[in-house]
């Protein structure tokens, strides 16, 4: 018991310190796992509303998780960090994160395994679906220029301001006196044209959105930080794993199918879009999207932990043998 309160503890650090309260509140899932309707396991995911969870939603309404027993429940949260602590508090049984959150979270020693991938920069220079943006009459014209700058992520100490300091490195600059904003996605172009911020790290679909506003895209941070970066993926907790293997066994096997489908119809993954973001249904065709991979590019994970190491985010690098299926 004393070790469980410990593990709930840490949780409860990691969210207050990785995204400030601002995760959308979860509902209560005390019927997750619990037979649902027509036979079907209810089981709840949370999730953030951008192009990288695409293939969930796609799975949903493709059938494949239905085929394995299971009625999706998706709750929606601001980032990655925020979702650690509702997986394994049990608030939800499965979650999407970044792995930079993921790498901290498994250093402080919370009782996490990723299931599958998520999604993949696609390595292609000014062209991922994830970057550096600043107005169109910045002075900033190179990631370089961001020291001393203030630049919006979605949390703190995830996988963005990570790879920002990557890019700041790789132009040949100094990321030590960034000064980092969080905020959530949707508000960040306006934040940006307010001038309250000097640049945003943002994803589809606010990426094609700020490029068709005038905004310029200064850096892609994924692509600086390495070839084929895995970006995020679905975990859950040791606990889960243990107690529900069947559950687990049918998750991974629906979100793999729901992977691959959205891999391989990219016209699909812009229409489901338009069923969780905002987006305007006539920008869909411009989305940059990511890559939806069958497995986990290993090595660059290992780029993101020494890189946590190096920012101090961890004092000790986790053994990704745990973290990883």
């Amino acid at each position: 018991m004393t070790k469980i309160r410990a593990v709930l503890a840490a949780a409860s650090v990691l969210f207050l310190t990785a995204c400030g309260g601002g995760q959308t509140p979860s509902p209560d899932a005390s019927d997750a796992g619990k037979p649902a309707s027509a036979g079907l396991t209810s089981v709840k995911v949370s999730v953030i509303p951008i192009v990288d969870v695409a293939p969930v939603y796609l799975g949903a309404q493709e059938g494949f998780f239905a085929e394995e027993g299971l009625k999706l429940e998706l709750v929606s949260a601001q980032g990655g960090a925020a979702i650690v602590p509702a997986v394994v508090s049990g608030q939800v049984e499965f979650g999407f994160s970044n792995f930079t959150s993921l790498i901290i979270a498994r250093s402080k020693g919370l009782p996490l395994k990723v299931v599958t991938p998520g999604a993949g920069s696609t390595g292609a220079q000014g062209k991922d679906f994830g970057g550096v943006v600043v107005k169109a009459d910045s002075p900033l014209k190179s990631a370089a220029d961001l020291a001393g700058k203030r630049v919006a992520v979605n949390t703190l100490n995830n996988i963005n301001d990570t790879t920002v300091r990557a890019s700041i490195r790789a132009a040949g600059g100094d990321p030590k006196n960034v000064e980092f904003v969080e905020l959530p996605f949707p508000d960040m172009l306006a934040a940006l044209d307010k001038g309250s911020v000097d640049a945003v790290q943002v994803v589809e679909p606010f990426l094609a959105t700020a490029q068709k506003n005038g905004d310029r895209v200064i850096a892609s941070n994924y692509v600086d930080t390495a070839p084929g970066l895995a970006i995020a993926g679905y975990f859950t907790s040791e606990q889960t794993i243990a107690s529900k293997p069947d559950l687990v066994k049918r998750f991974t096997s629906a979100m793999l199918k729901s992977l691959k489908y959205a891999s391989d119809n990219p016209d699909a993954v812009r229409k489901v879009l338009l069923t969780y973001t905002k987006i305007d249904s006539a920008m869909a065709g411009s989305l940059t999207l990511p890559t939806y991979p069958s497995e986990i590019n290993r090595g660059s994970l290992e780029t993101l932990s020494k890189l946590a190491l190096q920012d101090g985010l961890i004092q000790t690098a986790p053994d990704l043998g745990e973290l990883l299926p």
